[in-house]
């Protein structure tokens, strides 16, 4: 590494660690103000708030990361152009490419992080932040309240038709299901109707508790054979808890929720996306604006970068607040377009992956044009 990158990354680094962290307080300060009330009656304890928010951080990074980095660049290219440092360097023969090498890294870095953060960690705060938030609760039924999710209704796609269940009540954390009605048709055309008091899985498998069957042979609708035991496990059923967390989370899934940022992992996306092929066109615009906004969401660090570089770098002696004043209106600007691209793809009027893409590649094609121009 050239000892002007050493220089540059140092220059930028110090400012990002500090914006990092003033923005981590300042959020998780003004959150503690909204929330001490919820904490107070759920018992939590000191610790218990400290992991809160540590489990929640992964969240908060994926949010401001775009903007601490944006806000550093700004200031340290202020910074530098303030003092004559770029004219300098280019005098010296070193391009705006050649001297944004360090930067153009970083971003790179912060695309692995946020997808890693995105696919890995984000999706499980929401529920291990509300397991913390119950843990003081007296009661172990007030405590897995939240885990208990109603009319739990999906089709699992198979050779013969969909397999269809209905539960009543679904627990994400340990499995159970209360009063499950599964529906399907087997490989030689025998119609099945399960319906039990209980249902669990276990050992890879499905087995319920109180069951009555119900069975209508090919082309004999009117009379089905009636049968009930104590236990039945099904080996064949490909439904998972993992499969069934997925329904869950996707058919919750309301476009207002929707228009805030990308909810869902790229795995759970196109795993519901494969076991439904045909879905409304709605929700499939919904489904498939989701996955390119995921896929294009960490990529917002190339494109702060290329519009960091000429509003930053600019020669001449400018105030570092000045930087700070293009950071906040770069910020707005990306806001609204990614909210009404958004709102475009998800109603389908517009094709997802522009709906998604659009706002980086808009911001990133400003910065090359106006990189262009600066030289």
């Amino acid at each position: 590494m050239r000892l002007l990158d050493k220089y540059i990354l140092r220059e930028f680094l110090v400012p990002f660690v500090y914006c990092l962290a003033g923005f981590l307080v300042f959020w998780i300060s003004f959150n503690l103000f909204s929330q001490i009330g919820e904490f107070q009656e759920h018992h939590l304890r000191f610790l218990d708030i400290l992991e809160y928010y540590f489990t929640i951080s992964p969240s908060l990074l994926v949010e401001v990361l775009p903007i601490v980095l944006l806000l550093a660049l700004l200031y340290s290219l202020t910074n530098h152009a303030r003092h004559n440092e770029l004219t300098a360097i280019r005098a010296a023969g070193i391009g705006t490419w050649r001297f944004a090498l360090p930067y153009f890294a970083v971003a790179l870095l912060l695309v692995g992080g946020v997808y890693i953060l995105n696919e890995v960690f984000v999706p499980r705060t929401v529920d291990l932040a509300e397991d913390i938030l119950r843990r003081r609760e007296s009661t172990s039924a007030l405590k897995d309240l939240h885990r208990w999710h109603k009319n739990v209704i999906f089709n699992f796609p198979q050779q013969n038709g969909d397999r269809r269940w209905i539960i009543d009540l679904y627990n994400d954390r340990d499995f159970q299901m209360v009063h499950p009605e599964i529906n399907w048709i087997d490989a030689s055309g025998v119609h099945h109707e399960l319906s039990a008091g209980t249902g669990i899985y276990t050992n890879g498998a499905w087995t319920f508790l109180n069951v009555i069957e119900f069975k209508w042979t090919a082309g004999n609708e009117a009379l089905p054979a009636r049968s009930s035991t104590n236990i039945v496990v099904e080996t064949e059923f490909g439904e998972t808890p993992e499969l069934i967390r997925s329904e869950i989370k996707i058919g919750s899934l309301t476009s207002v929720q929707a228009l805030k940022r990308p909810q869902l992992s790229v795995r759970d996306i196109l795993s519901y996306l494969s076991l439904h092929p045909e879905l409304p066109t709605r929700q499939k615009s919904l489904l498939l604006t989701q996955l390119h906004g995921r896929l294009a969401e960490p990529w917002k660090a190339l494109a702060v970068v290329l519009i960091a570089l000429p509003f930053g770098a600019a020669s001449g002696r400018r105030n570092v607040f000045v930087g700070v004043a293009s950071a906040i209106f770069i910020c707005f600007a990306y806001f609204i377009i990614q909210r009404l691209c958004l709102a475009g793809g998800t109603a389908g009027h517009m094709p997802a992956w522009v709906a998604a893409w659009t706002p980086n590649l808009a911001f990133g094609c400003l910065g090359l044009i106006l990189n262009w121009r600066l030289r």
